[in-house]
């Protein structure tokens, strides 16, 4: 008798085990997506800068992976909507400002699986005619600027929406601090339950202003105040982590920060030896070449640096496999996961890219920047081929002013990318061209990038 209830208690202590060690390796990992705007990879002290500082930055490379061939597209919405969807911009924007109706989100689709959502910062992708809201891109709590209703600066004395609500902050408060406050709020309310919060951060976009830890608080030194700026985004991931540490969730969250874009043109910085101008709005490397840190204790071994090439498209696949969750509906265009080479592993590379930009269809006047009329390319590491014929080594012409025309030793590498943008629709796939003006006078090739 005593030996059956001692199998009894043996064969129950191993039940019990093994459920409590199921739960601990099915519990689902958290997700923090962090994304700058306007600040490219020359700024980053993790990624070689020495006019820039962002020790907390270079803790999660030095303790993660760092990538050093991440593109986005040149400027803040076009990116946004790449990030958001998954998917190429040539198939699903539609305008400045605008997040297309009907594309399901990362935050949807985390939704779906049983995960608290929330967007903390700048939105930009809805406006009084269309667009969507925060609630609507699968979010369930919001503290966001740049949306209907949030009239006033962002910075000091700013004009925030909470949750539906829009507040008018005092003079001496600034937006990134509330920013981040109201997301620390939110990892806090929610640590027992699995969540994704996207942090697309206002920092360190104009205007250059000092912020709460600049040593001169009346400074009109532009440059002086972007590197604060810069300072100033780093010390609030450094709060989100810290948050997580003193919590118990930093090995149960992975950590992602990458930026929207290059830096603003009007600022001249260190390109690593070269004092050039920052690349924003224009189709080279300054303007789409940014970084990208991945960080998750435990999982992702310290001290990687992968030069694959990345695409935003990446993104969402990529934080889909790490936590594990059913991959999304595959649609045309869509980036695929790198969750594998954070773990170390080869995983799936690219062999090219492909970038479409058109930032402002029914713009009055079409430029080469912010209002860049429709261009399409395909670039590998070293070579870049637009769809007009213009061919490029982004290596030793960085800022794209020497084309290469026809070179035989070439032809290779030039039918490769040619091949990748024929696998593209010529136009955009959501844009109106009976609405876009000047639709038969598009800038001739001839033109600089």
């Amino acid at each position: 008798m005593n030996q059956f209830f001692y199998l009894l208690w043996w064969v129950l202590a191993i039940v019990s085990t093994g459920t409590k060690t199921h739960g601990k390796e099915s519990k689902k990992l958290n997700i923090v997506l962090i994304m700058a705007d306007d600040v490219g990879y020359e700024c980053f002290s993790a990624y070689g800068s020495k006019e820039f500082s962002t020790p907390r930055l270079d803790s999660l490379a030095a303790n993660g992976i760092r990538f050093d061939h991440c593109h986005s597209t040149p400027l803040c919405t076009p990116s946004r909507v790449n990030l958001m969807t998954g998917k190429s911009n040539v198939f699903n924007y539609v305008d400045f400002g605008v997040f297309p109706k009907g594309e399901t989100t990362f935050a949807n689709h985390f939704k779906s699986q049983g995960y608290t959502t929330a967007v903390a910062g700048k939105w930009q992708l809805l406006t009084t005619q269309t667009g969507i809201s925060p609630k609507e891109a699968g979010f369930d709590r919001h503290c966001v600027w740049n949306i209907p209703g949030t009239e006033r600066r962002r910075y000091w004395e700013p004009s925030l929406m909470h949750d539906g609500k829009v507040i008018n902050h005092g003079e001496d408060d600034y937006g990134s601090t509330i920013i981040a406050d109201y997301l620390i709020d939110f990892i806090k309310t929610n640590k027992g339950m699995p969540f994704l919060a996207y942090y697309p951060m206002n920092l360190p976009h104009n205007p250059f202003d000092p912020t709460p830890r600049s040593k001169n608080r009346k400074s009109k030194d532009r440059k002086q105040n972007f590197i604060d700026m810069v300072a100033y985004m780093d010390h609030c991931v450094g709060r989100i982590e810290d948050t997580l540490i003193e919590l118990g969730l930093r090995e149960n969250t992975l950590m992602i920060f990458t930026a929207d874009n290059g830096t603003n043109s009007s600022l001249t910085l260190d390109f690593f030896g070269t004092q050039r101008k920052g690349g924003k709005g224009y189709t080279h490397d300054h303007g789409t070449k940014v970084p990208l840190i991945v960080n998750l204790p435990g999982h992702i071994q310290a001290g990687q640096v992968n030069k694959d090439l990345i695409c935003f498209s990446d993104l969402f696949p990529t934080i889909v496999e790490a936590a594990d969750l059913p991959a999304k509906k595959i649609t045309q265009g869509d980036g695929w996961s790198f969750w594998p080479q954070c773990l170390g592993k080869a995983g799936k590379k690219r062999e090219w890219i492909y970038g479409y930009y058109f930032p402002r269809p029914y713009s009055q006047k079409f430029d080469m920047m912010y209002n860049h009329w429709e261009v399409a390319w395909a670039r590998n590491k070293q070579h870049k081929l637009y769809r007009d014929g213009r061919f490029f080594n982004v290596i030793h012409d960085i800022r794209e002013e020497k084309p290469l025309g026809e070179r035989a030793e070439l032809s290779t590498v030039r039918k490769s990318l040619q091949s990748a943008l024929d696998a593209y629709p010529l136009r955009g796939g959501k844009i109106d061209y009976e609405r876009v003006v000047g639709v038969r006078k598009a800038p001739k090739s001839k033109k600089k990038k």
